[in-house]
C-alpha cells in the first residue's frame, strides 16, 4: 500500500485490524516498531514513522516490539502485478529460498525474471533489498521460536536460516540489543519433545469451518486427517520427515499450529507452505468488497465473510489430485488418490491416528508402470496425464508453486495432454495461488448460477476480477455448502 502518514496514523489511533500487517509504526523516542494493531500507548503524531513492511522498519534503525510480536502480522496480499510478484519473492525468501547454496540469480530464474528487476520491485513494493528481506525473516522467525518454543538455541538458529550460531548471535545483538536468551520464557530447553507449536496471524475474518469442510471432502487417506476443528498431514520436505497439525485459536485471529521436531530443519519451508495452503496473506475486506458489488454472488459474499482458497502443501499432489477428478465426483476421486497413496506413497509413523503414508514424490509416480496405476482404478488416459506430468515435475520442466507469470505456468499445463483447461485453472487457483484463476467449465459453478452453458459463466466473471478464485469459492460453497466441482475437460 502506499505509506500515507496521516492515514495510516489515523489506522493506529483506531487500532484497525484490518490494516494489520499493510504498515508498521516505528517510534521515535523508543527505536521500536509496531504494528497498528498493537495494545501499547499511541504515541504523538510527531513521533511515529510509517514502513511498508517489518524489514523496512528494521532497515530503518527500529527493533520489533516485545508485545504486539511483528512477526504475527499477516503477509501481503496480491493486488497487482508487481505487488503479487514481490509477495511471491517475500514468500520464497521466507521458505528459505536465499539460505544455504540459494542465490538471488536462481531465485529470480526460476520466476523467469532477472535479478535487477526482483531487486527492483522488491525495494519498490517492501522498501528493502532481498537480501535485508531475507534477514529480516530469519530473525523473526527466531523470535517466534525462542518466545514460543522451548528448542535450544542452537536449533533455532539453523532452523531460522543462520549458518552458524555466531552469526545468529551478533545479529540479534546488533538488531535487538538484546541476547537471544532474554526471550525465552522457560530457561529448560526442550529434550526429546515430539513437536513445536506456533502460532499463524491472519486478517479476520475467516471462515475456518468451510475450509474445513473443503479440504475433508479431499482428504487422502493415510496422508491427510480433517476434523471439524483441525487439519492434519503428513510432510516430506527433502530427506525431513513428518507431520503437522493445525486448528483454530478461540479469540484471536491466529491458527495454533502443531509440527513435528522432526521437520525443525525446514521449519522455515513448511511454515510458509501452511500459510499458502490456508490462504493466511488474504485481504478479505478488499477482496468482499469487490465481489459484493455484484448481485448474483452479493448474497453468498454476506453469508460467509472470510471465505478463503484453499491451496495445497505440494503443488504436485494438487495436479495429481486435479487430474484423478476430472469428469467424476469429489468422493470418486479422493477415494483414487487414497488409493495412490497407499501404493506409492512412503509409510510414516505418526502420533495421529489415520497418518500413516506420505503423499507419493512424483518420480515415483514417473517411474510407475501403467498397469500398476490402472489396476488402481484409474482410466488408461488418466494413468499417461499422470506419468508425463510427473516425469515434467521430476524433471524440473514444470514447476507447480506460486509464478510471478501464471499465463506462462497454464499454458505449460495445458501442453501435458490430458489436461484442458478445468484442470490448468484449477491448479492455478489452488496450487500457483493465483487469484484470478477461474474453472469456467466448471458443472457446479453453472448449477449455483443457473446458466447452462460455459460460455455463460465466463461472461459472469468478468465483473469478479481479479478475485475470480475466490468467487468461484463462495459459489461452490452456496451449493449447499458442499463443493460439488466437476471438470468438463476431455
Amino acid at each position: 500500500m502506499d505509506i500515507d502518514a496521516e492515514s495510516c496514523y489515523r489506522a493506529l489511533a483506531a487500532r484497525d485490524s484490518r490494516f494489520d500487517g499493510l504498515f508498521f509504526v516505528g517510534v521515535t523516542t523508543t527505536r521500536i516498531y509496531c504494528r497498528p494493531v498493537c495494545t501499547a500507548r499511541t504515541p504523538r503524531r510527531d513521533r511515529c514513522r510509517f514502513f511498508p513492511s517489518a524489514a523496512a522498519a528494521e532497515n530503518g534503525g527500529f527493533r520489533p516490539c516485545l508485545r504486539c510480536r511483528p512477526e504475527l502480522s499477516p503477509g501481503n496480499a496480491p493486488v497487482d502485478a508487481s505487488g503479487r510478484t514481490a509477495r511471491i519473492v517475500a514468500a520464497r525468501i521466507e521458505a528459505g529460498a536465499l539460505d544455504d547454496e540459494g542465490t538471488l540469480e536462481r531465485l529470480a530464474g526460476e520466476m523467469g525474471l532477472g535479478t535487477r528487476q526482483v531487486r527492483r520491485i522488491v525495494r519498490r513494493e517492501l522498501g528493502v533489498s532481498p537480501v535485508e528481506l531475507a534477514q529480516t525473516h530469519r530473525l523473526l522467525l527466531a523470535k517466534q521460536l525462542l518466545t514460543e518454543s522451548r528448542l535450544p538455541i542452537v536449533e533455532i538458529a539453523y532452523a531460522s536460516g543462520f549458518g552458524s550460531v555466531r552469526r545468529f548471535n551478533a545479529l540479534f545483538r546488533s538488531h535487538y540489543q538484546l541476547a537471544p536468551s532474554r526471550l525465552r520464557r522457560s530457561t529448560t530447553p526442550s529434550a526429546g519433545e515430539a513437536s513445536v507449536s506456533l502460532s499463524l496471524a491472519y486478517r479476520p475474518p475467516f471462515e475456518w469451518r468451510a475450509m474445513l469442510r473443503f479440504l475433508s471432502a479431499r482428504a487422502t487417506a493415510g496422508t491427510e486427517y480433517v476434523t471439524d476443528q483441525t487439519y492434519a498431514r503428513t510432510v516430506a520436505v527433502g530427506e525431513y520427515r513428518g507431520w503437522f497439525r493445525v486448528g483454530s485459536a478461540k479469540g484471536k485471529a491466529v491458527l495454533a499450529v502443531e509440527i513435528s521436531t522432526s521437520l525443525v530443519p525446514v521449519l522455515g519451508v513448511v511454515l510458509s507452505a501452511i500459510k499458502e495452503m490456508l490462504d493466511l496473506g488474504a485481504r478479505p475486506d478488499v477482496i468482499e468488497s469487490h465481489l459484493a458489488g455484484d448481485g448474483q454472488i452479493a448474497a453468498a459474499v454476506r453469508r460467509w465473510p472470510g471465505l478463503r482458497v484453499p491451496g495445497a502443501f505440494s503443488g504436485f499432489e494438487l495436479a495429481l489430485r486435479a487430474v484423478l477428478g476430472q469428469q467424476v465426483s469429489v468422493r470418486a476421486a479422493t477415494t483414487l488418490a487414497g488409493r495412490i497413496a497407499a501404493m506409492f506413497g512412503a509409510p510414516i509413523e505418526t502420533p495421529i491416528a489415520g497418518l500413516s503414508r506420505l503423499s507419493p514424490s512424483p518420480n515415483r509416480i514417473a517411474d510407475a508402470s501403467e498397469s500398476e496405476i490402472t489396476r488402481l482404478g484409474v482410466t488408461i488416459q488418466r494413468t499417461r496425464c499422470l506419468r508425463t506430468l510427473a516425469r515434467a515435475v521430476a524433471d524440473g520442466k514444470l514447476r507447480l508453486e506460486p509464478a510471478a507469470a501464471p499465463e506462462a505456468a497454464i499454458a505449460a499445463l495445458l501442453a501435458v495432454p490430458g489436461i484442458g483447461e478445468w484442470t490448468a485453472q484449477y491448479i492455478a487457483m489452488r496450487g500457483l495461488r493465483w487469484p484470478d484463476a477461474f474453472p469456467h467449465g466448471d458443472l457446479g459453478l453453472r448449477k449455483a448460477l443457473g446458466v447452462t452453458s460455459a460460455r455463460h459463466v465466463l461472461d459472469a466473471s468478468e465483473a469478479w476480477r481479479p478475485w475470480r478464485a475466490y468467487a468461484a469459492m463462495h459459489l461452490w460453497n452456496s451449493l449447499n455448502h458442499v463443493p460439488t466441482e466437476t471438470s468438463s475437460d476431455d
